[in-house]
C-alpha cells in the first residue's frame, strides 16, 4: 500500500500531470502598484489591495504607534486576558461603519466564515442551510464543521432559492441563507435587497460575505450588505491590512464569543494590526474619488475583454475574470502577460469549476486608463 509519504508524493505527481500543482513564488512589493518577481517588475493586476492602502503612510504610522504603545502581541485569547480596550473600541467603530449593533474581530475571513455557522447551529439545531453554489470555500468549511448538508441553489438564481425554501425548507426548525455580496472569482454581485425580502418571506437568517466589497463598494465604502443578519468582511483587501470582522446584532456577537470556536480558541489580533485597521477606518469613508476611478477602469477593462471575445461572467466590481477555459491555455496566457510586464491571477480548478479556468484581473486605485489599454493589448497578443 505504501507509506503516507509515498502517497503524498503520488498525489503531488498527479497534480503536476494535470497542471494543477501550485507553488509559492516570492513576490515583493515595489513602488506605484508594481511587484518584483526575480528580475522582473510587474504591474499588479492580481492582488486585492484595491485602494492601495497596504503601503499608505497613515496605516504604517498607526501600526507603528500602536506597537510602540501596546506591544507586538495580545498574549492570550479574548476570553482569557487578550481583550484590550483597543479591541472593544475598534469593534465599536466597525459596528458604526457597518450600521449594526455590534461587531467582533477575527484573525482572518476564513476563520470567521468557518466559525459562524457551527456557532449558530448550537442555538438552532436542525436548521437547514441554503448556500449559493459559488460561495467561498470557507463557508463550505463552516457547513462541514457544523455537520450540516447544504442545499445549494444555482448561482444568483433567486427563483431556485425560493423553490428550495418552500420545499424542504418549509419543515425545518430554522433556515439560513449564505451568499457573498461580491463573488471572489466571478466579480459579480448578489442582489442583497431581494435576498433580504426572500429571507423575510421564509423567516430565514441571511449571512453575507463582504470580503471583496468592504472598502471599495457601497456608500462610504461600507459594502453592499445592509440589512443582512450577519455580515463578514475582511481588512486584508481594500482596507490594506489583515484580519476580519463579523458585524451583527449584540446577541449574535455574544453567541459567537461564547460558542464560536475560531474566536474562543484563538489569540486576539495584535496591536500592529489593530492600529492599521483603525487608520483605514479613518481614510476609507472619504475615498469616493478612488472608488469612482476603479469603477471606471472596470468598465473599460470589461468592454475591452468583451471585444476580444472573453467572458467576464457579469463582473460589476474590481474583480474582472477573463474566462479562457482550459488549464494549459490559461497558464500559457498568464506567463505571456508576465513576459509583457503584467501579473494577472491564473485561476484553475478546484478554485473554479472544470472548464472555466481564467485570468482573474483585479483593479486598484493606482491603475491608469493607459495601463488598462496596455493590458488589453498584451492580452490580445497573448491569446
Amino acid at each position: 500500500m505504501g507509506s503516507l509519504q509515498e502517497r503524498i508524493a503520488g498525489h503531488l505527481s498527479a497534480l503536476e500531470a494535470d497542471g494543477l500543482r501550485r507553488r509559492l513564488v516570492p513576490t515583493d512589493p515595489a513602488p506605484h502598484g508594481t511587484l518584483r518577481r526575480g528580475d522582473a517588475t510587474l504591474l499588479d493586476f492580481a492582488g486585492n489591495d484595491y485602494l492601495g492602502l497596504s503601503a499608505h503612510p497613515a496605516l504604517v504610522e498607526r501600526a507603528r504607534e500602536w506597537t510602540s504603545r501596546l506591544g507586538t502581541g495580545s498574549g492570550a485569547s479574548r476570553l482569557v486576558s487578550g481583550t484590550r480596550t483597543a479591541h472593544l473600541d475598534l469593534e465599536a467603530r466597525i459596528a458604526a461603519f457597518k450600521g449594526t449593533e455590534a461587531a467582533l474581530l477575527f484573525a482572518s475571513g476564513w476563520q470567521a466564515n468557518a466559525t459562524i455557522l457551527p456557532a449558530l447551529l448550537r442555538a438552532a439545531p436542525g436548521a437547514m442551510v441554503f448556500t449559493d453554489r459559488l460561495v467561498h470555500a470557507s463557508m463550505h468549511a463552516g457547513c462541514a464543521a457544523a455537520g450540516v448538508r447544504q442545499a445549494r441553489y444555482r448561482h444568483n438564481d433567486l427563483a431556485d432559492l425560493r423553490a428550495r425554501l418552500s420545499g424542504k425548507g418549509a419543515d425545518a426548525p430554522a433556515r439560513i441563507i449564505m451568499t457573498e455580496s461580491v463573488f471572489s472569482m466571478d466579480g459579480d454581485l448578489a442582489d442583497i435587497a431581494a435576498l433580504r425580502a426572500i429571507a423575510d418571506e421564509h423567516d430565514a437568517f441571511l449571512i453575507v460575505d463582504e470580503a471583496h466589497a468592504t472598502g471599495v463598494l457601497g456608500p462610504r465604502g461600507a459594502g453592499l450588505a445592509a440589512g443582512a443578519d450577519v455580515v463578514m468582511g475582511t481588512f486584508s483587501k481594500a482596507m490594506g491590512s489583515f484580519g476580519a470582522y463579523v458585524a451583527a446584532s449584540r446577541d449574535t456577537c455574544a453567541l459567537l464569543s461564547n460558542a464560536g470556536s475560531g474566536f474562543v480558541y484563538s489569540t486576539a489580533p495584535p496591536p500592529p494590526v489593530l492600529g492599521a485597521i483603525d487608520a483605514a477606518l479613518d481614510l476609507v469613508p472619504g475615498m469616493d474619488a478612488e472608488r469612482a476611478h476603479i469603477a471606471a477602469l472596470g468598465e473599460q477593462l470589461r468592454a475591452g475583454l468583451a471585444k476580444l471575445g472573453l467572458d467576464t461572467r457579469g463582473s460589476a466590481s474590481p474583480v474582472v475574470p477573463a474566462v479562457i477555459g482550459e488549464v494549459e491555455a490559461t497558464m500559457r496566457i498568464g506567463e505571456a502577460l508576465a513576459g509583457r510586464g503584467f501579473l494577472a491571477g491564473t485561476i484553475r480548478p478546484p478554485t473554479v469549476p472544470k472548464g472555466t479556468s481564467r485570468l482573474r484581473m483585479t483593479l486598484r486605485a493606482s491603475h491608469r486608463s493607459e495601463d488598462i489599454q496596455r493590458l488589453l493589448e498584451a492580452t490580445s497578443e497573448a491569446l
